[in-house]
């Protein structure tokens, strides 16, 4: 009698064993990260970083190992930034190329989701124009700039024009990318619980190739910027106002070095801190949502 009830009794423990390790890994950790913790780990490295390229390049002008025309030291870019800011300009540069690329990639947003969609979902259109779409997206930004000069003359249509041409590409293959990628059983499961058609689409497909998608958007941004610069450094008129690729332009024109670096460097900036305020928030919010951020 002594065997046969503890038989039993071992295989509800067995059982109760299985499902508290079923629960711990469903459960997520979500704790908010101490001040101290983001400061070394996310602050400390790049601003390390920063110091040692500033301290390279600072030795590198005092050693005269080229001269001061090929690399102007840091301090004379230094100087033309506080300029601009005395003057009142260094903003208003920053936001003519900010915000004509954060509308161009919201277009570009407008009309790369849905053709991702399309592209994705039905067979004849991957086949007609998912080549295409292929090799638009490795055709470099700079060449729309001429026959965009020449179909709409030097004015926003023609920038809008060459980021769309650029970033759309990018962002209806990370779409097609990320809806390749999703199991078929969690279609098939939507399609029974009635999700079809456009909810369907909304809400099984969407979600499930986001990674995919969040990874296009991230490049289809990258390619309007590129895109936008590209436009501004070629396309110059007093109509159009002064962006960051004009700025860089007219350190060219006028052999300014130092402003030519101080526009790259306004250019690397406003890259990154697009990704960073952006991009790296949706990026952890995806993995957050997914488990995949439990700590």
């Amino acid at each position: 009698m002594a065997s046969t009830d503890t038989t039993p009794r071992a295989k509800k423990d067995d059982l109760a064993g299985l499902e508290a390790g079923l629960d711990a890994l469903d459960a997520v950790e979500i704790r908010r990260t101490p001040v101290r913790e983001v400061l070394v780990k996310k602050v400390l490295p790049p601003t390390l970083a920063v110091v040692l390229v500033l301290a390279v390049w600072q030795i590198l002008v005092s050693a005269k190992v080229t001269d001061e025309t090929k690399l102007p030291a840091p301090s004379a870019v230094w100087d033309g930034l506080t300029d601009m800011w005395l003057q009142g300009t260094l903003l208003e540069v920053i936001w003519t190329s900010v915000s004509r690329g954060l509308a161009g990639f919201l277009l570009a947003l407008a009309i790369g989701t849905p053709l991702g969609l399309l592209v994705a979902r039905v067979k004849f259109v991957r086949a007609a124009i998912g080549p295409i779409l292929s090799g638009l997206q490795s055709l470099p930004s700079v060449a729309w700039v001429p026959p965009a000069v020449l179909w709409f003359g030097l004015n926003d249509a023609m920038m809008y024009t060459v980021i769309l041409l650029g970033a759309v590409p990018s962002i209806a293959n990370g779409l097609v990318s990320g809806v390749d990628q999703v199991p078929p059983l969690f279609l098939r499961a939507g399609r029974t619980l009635g999700a079809t058609g456009l909810k369907g689409t909304w809400f099984v497909t969407l979600p499930a190739a986001l990674p995919g998608y969040l990874a296009g958007l991230k490049q289809g941004w990258a390619f309007s910027w590129r895109s936008l610069m590209a436009a501004e450094i070629i396309a110059s008129s007093p109509d159009l106002g002064l962006g960051l690729g004009q700025l860089l332009e007219n350190g060219r024109n006028n052999i300014d070095l130092p402003g030519v670096f101080l526009a790259i460097l306004l250019i690397l900036v406003v890259g990154i801190a697009i990704d960073l305020l952006i991009f790296s928030p949706l990026e952890r919010w995806v993995l957050r949502t997914r488990g995949l951020l439990a700590k």
